[in-house]
């Protein structure tokens, strides 16, 4: 359940990102004073249920929930979350755009897909097991 509609959100996984750095450092001063965009893969919150419903081998659905709703869920950062996917909703084309896939690839040519995340990371995820059903 996810604030974000049928808008791309760029993502990428935390090693990732840790990886892209060290990429931008092994340039040199290429980058200094720039601002640079990362991102792993860009997908809708339907496409992120699809992939994780092959992943575990069970139907997983994505779920609109419209921001301001979001925000009234309650949980220690509801609100800020709220504002941070009404953003990645309104303004995914800019996102997305300003993270290219094939810049972050070229600082770190083992960049993972979300598919490939999951295939390693799959039993770190806690499932609960399918329940009989009478």
């Amino acid at each position: 359940m996810l604030p974000t509609a049928d808008s791309k959100v760029p993502s990428i996984a935390a090693e990732d990102i840790g990886k892209c750095s060290y990429g931008i450092f092994k340039r040199g001063p290429e980058y200094i004073g720039k601002t640079v965009g990362i991102a792993g893969e860009h997908l809708t919150g339907a496409q992120m249920a699809a992939t994780l419903s092959e992943a575990i081998g069970e139907e997983v659905r994505y779920n609109y929930v419209p921001p301001e709703v979001y925000r009234t869920f309650g949980f220690p950062g509801a609100e800020d979350l709220g504002n941070m996917f009404q953003f990645f909703r309104d303004f995914s084309t800019e996102l997305c755009a300003a993270r290219s896939i094939e810049f972050s690839r070229g600082l770190n040519p083992g960049l993972q897909t979300f598919r490939a995340w999951l295939a390693d990371n799959l039993a770190r995820i806690p499932l609960e097991p399918k329940r009989a059903t009478a």
